[in-house]
């Protein structure tokens, strides 16, 4: 396995620490969590960090544009059910507006770095 670069691991210290700071009855996109972290555009990685680590954050918080829950099938109901435990509301199948977060919402708590904006993909 590849040994991961300092911006990739500084980045993935800083996103983790984003999804972990989201609260309770929220949620915020996959875009909105890598902005936040100091890392837009890279939404890809957010999901690929859930795949890695998902099991150890608070994973159902984090949804596609929109409020789209983007799982499929067993995954999504389990996503949704969890959301709606933590008082999350639906209409029809997105998340409600007034409980998603934009970036600017979030708290990033990790290093950034400013030569962290070319983070490979």
């Amino acid at each position: 396995m590849k040994k991961p670069s300092r911006t990739t691991a500084g980045a993935s210290e800083a996103i983790l620490n984003v999804i972990r700071s989201i609260p309770k009855g929220k949620v915020a996109s996959y875009s909105a969590v890598a902005a936040a972290a100091g890392f837009p555009r890279h939404h890809r990685f957010v999901v690929r960090l859930l795949n890695l680590y998902g099991r150890s954050l608070p994973w159902q918080r984090v949804v596609g544009a929109g409020g789209e829950i983007k799982l499929r099938m067993g995954s999504a109901l389990d996503q949704r059910l969890r959301l709606e435990m933590e008082g999350v509301a639906f209409r029809g199948r997105k998340v409600d507006a007034r409980h998603i977060l934009a970036s600017e919402d979030l708290v990033c708590t990790g290093p950034i770095s400013p030569a962290a904006t070319s983070l490979p993909l």
